[in-house]
Formats: structure tokens, sequence, C-alpha cells
């Protein structure tokens, strides 16, 4: 329940004083300055105020000092302000703290936009750029899964022939032997006729 309330007082006082600054506070030192974010203590006691500036970096240092001087000076302005429209009995003690988020933000975009130029300048270079030897010789995982299935189909291909070798063999060797067998039944036939006539003429 406090923590729900101290969200709440944080909102309304990121309000007042952000409309403060620019409707009611007419210091220079202030132009640029920018509220991020409120946090109010469970007690209700300190209001820490998160701010950033929007600036020229090559500025940013000496107008950061002047800014931090200035919401000092005009803290007090400011907390008056915060209990008379936020309508608040206990006005907590306001604490600005320079936040160091967005500064940090921006010099990754910079840093960003450089490496995206980089990329782009080296995709140039490479548009007119030819390969010294073949043109492309790198294998790819595609071609090696098509070399693999092109030896898988010939092993099985070679294994299908060998075993088609086998049985044919197997069968033009039992045709063989059943030849053979009736030949020599063949050669028993005739040599028994032939013994049988050789009887009857002696007899």
């Amino acid at each position: 329940m406090a923590n729900t309330r101290a969200a709440r007082i944080g909102v309304l006082i990121q309000r007042v004083v952000a409309s403060s600054l620019q409707r009611e506070l007419h210091d220079p030192r202030l132009r640029g300055v920018t509220i991020t974010e409120v946090r109010v203590t469970g007690d209700l006691q300190i209001a820490r105020i998160y701010w950033t500036l929007l600036t020229d970096p090559n500025k940013a240092r000496g107008e950061r000092k002047r800014a931090e001087q200035a919401l000092r000076q005009s803290a007090g302005r400011l907390r008056s302000h915060v209990g008379h429209k936020a309508g608040l009995r206990l006005t907590p003690q306001l604490e600005f703290i320079y936040d160091e988020l967005p500064t940090q933000a921006h010099e990754i975009d910079d840093v960003l936009v450089v490496a995206k130029k980089r990329d782009e300048e080296l995709e140039r270079s490479r548009e007119g750029a030819q390969y010294a030897g073949e043109e492309d010789p790198y294998r790819h995982p595609r071609e090696d899964e098509d070399d693999d299935f092109d030896d898988e189909d010939d092993e099985e291909f070679d294994d299908d022939f060998d075993d088609d070798s086998d049985e044919s063999s197997e069968n033009d060797s039992e045709d063989d032997d059943d030849d053979l067998d009736e030949d020599s039944e063949d050669s028993e036939s005739h040599d028994s006729s032939a013994n049988s006539d050789e009887n009857e003429d002696v007899a």
C-alpha cells in the first residue's frame, strides 16, 4: 500500500516539476532539462528526481554543471509548487540526480550509426571485387548434403548389384547341377539298353 502511494506521488511530482521548469522558472540554465523519473521513498520523506539534458554533446559538460547549480537553487521554490499543486499535506524533500542512461543510449546510437556506415562502405567495395580463383571456393552445407546422398545411393546400388550377382550365380550353379544329373541319367539308360541288346544277340 505504501509503495503504491509512493509511486502515485512520484508521478504527481514529476508532472508538477516538469510543468514548473517549462512555464514558471525562466532560468536560461534550465533550458533543455527533462525529467525522466521520480522515485519517492517508502516513508514519503524524500523524492529523488532524475533528469537529463538535451544539448550539444560538445557543450554538455559545461551546461550540465550550470543546470545542476540552477536546480539546487530552485529546489525550495519547486518544492512549494509541488505542495501547492499536488495537494500534499507533507511535501517530500527534492533531490535532483542526473540520469546517465539517456546519455549512454545516445552514445550507443552514435556507435551503431558509425558501424552501419562502415558496413555500407564495405558492401560497396565488395560489389566490384572478383574472386582470385574459383568464383566460390567454399563448400556450402547444401552441397555437402547432396554429396552424402549421392554416396549413400552409390553404396546402396553396389549392394543391390552384388546381391543380384550372387543370386544369379547361385541359380546358374543349380541349373548346371540339374543338367549334369540329367546327362548322367541318360547315359545310364543308354548303357542299360545296349547291354540288353547284346544279351539277346548271344542267346
